[in-house]
């Protein structure tokens, strides 16, 4: 089975604004992009595909002018929905906006929130990123052969990370490997952490077998010898990196996943149109292009009541895989 969605883990977490038209200065306001006293939120722990996200998109809309003294800030919990309830709570605020993704979509789901993405305002959705499979650089495992191989003999031994809740990209991704290998995705060993930074220490302290998460996230471990990549689970390699795809490697399936912004029900439509605006400008900055190359991130550029039609069909999407996934 595939999973296909133009999604992109990734997405995005973007600076996301919403605000009364209010007087600024600098180049912004030529533009009317400046929202003085924007808030971006970041639903998990410092570290993940969401923090590294926003703050990259917060320090290119200032380079770029657009908008200044961006707070991030971190609110992890319930694989997003902690943050999601809060953004809700703030009916009508113009300043503050959360970055999220697929991993938001399916801890709704896992975790029976109440508050669902269909109460929030959709901004934009920025990026789609490819996940990874990796191993701390002592693993005994030299490539994904060997360790999906190792991983069918006795999955309940070879536990693997996320930094997602069930529902969530780094969830779904190693259940459809699973399938693709023939392992029944409920005897999966599945380890879930509250974003990419928590992953990354029990890869390295061996509490996992292996890992899943973002290609943005740890490029830098990666380069550095520390996480050995094993795979990406995308329909075409990555530029820039030595791993084979999941189809290349022999498993008939692929992945993306995607990373987004939404904002507190209840704006205005200047407001909402001033977010948009914002984020439109930022992903036409030279600054902006620049973080998604370096980041390995591709582009899925998408704004407003479009944004909300594709939130809602990811809605049904994962409801349908998990059901189909016997999770």
């Amino acid at each position: 089975m595939r999973l296909r969605t133009p999604l992109a883990l990734a997405g995005a977490a973007l600076l996301v604004l919403v605000a009364p038209p209010l007087l600024s200065t600098g180049s912004g306001s030529d533009t009317g992009t400046q929202i003085p006293g924007l808030r971006l939120m970041v639903p998990n722990t410092p570290g993940g595909g969401y923090d590294i996200t926003a703050r990259t998109a917060a320090k290119n809309a200032e380079d770029a002018g657009l908008t200044h003294n961006v707070e991030v800030f971190n609110l992890p919990g319930a694989g997003g929905t902690v943050g999601l309830a809060r953004l809700v709570g703030e009916h009508g605020n113009g300043k503050l906006a959360m970055s999220m993704g697929l991993g938001v979509v399916g801890a709704v789901h896992t975790n029976k929130s109440p508050k669902t993405l269909g109460d929030t305002t959709p901004i934009a959705r920025l990026t789609e990123e490819q996940d990874i499979v990796v191993v701390a650089e002592d693993s005994p495992y030299k490539t994904i052969g060997q360790l999906v191989e190792a991983w069918k003999e006795n999955p309940a031994k070879l536990p693997v990370g996320g930094g997602s809740s069930p529902g969530g990209p780094d969830h779904l991704a190693p259940m459809l490997m699973a399938k693709a290998a023939g392992i029944a995705p409920k005897d999966v060993n599945y380890i879930p952490f509250d974003g990419g930074g928590e992953l990354l220490a029990s890869i390295l302290g061996s509490k996992v077998a292996f890992g899943v998460s973002g290609v943005g996230e740890y490029l830098d471990q990666i380069e550095a010898g520390e996480l050995r990549l094993l795979a990406v689970t995308g329909p075409k390699r990555v530029p820039g990196l030595d791993a084979p795809t999941l189809r290349e490697s022999g498993l008939d399936t692929d992945f993306t996943n995607w990373r987004g912004i939404v904002a507190p029900p209840g704006l205005s439509g200047a407001e909402r149109d001033k977010l948009v605006a914002l984020i439109r400008k930022l992903h036409d900055s030279p600054q902006w292009k620049e973080s998604m190359k370096k980041n390995g991130w591709d582009d899925a550029f998408l704004t407003g009541d479009a944004f909300g039609d594709f939130l809602d069909a990811q809605d049904q999407r994962v409801a349908t895989v998990l059901k189909e996934l016997g999770l």
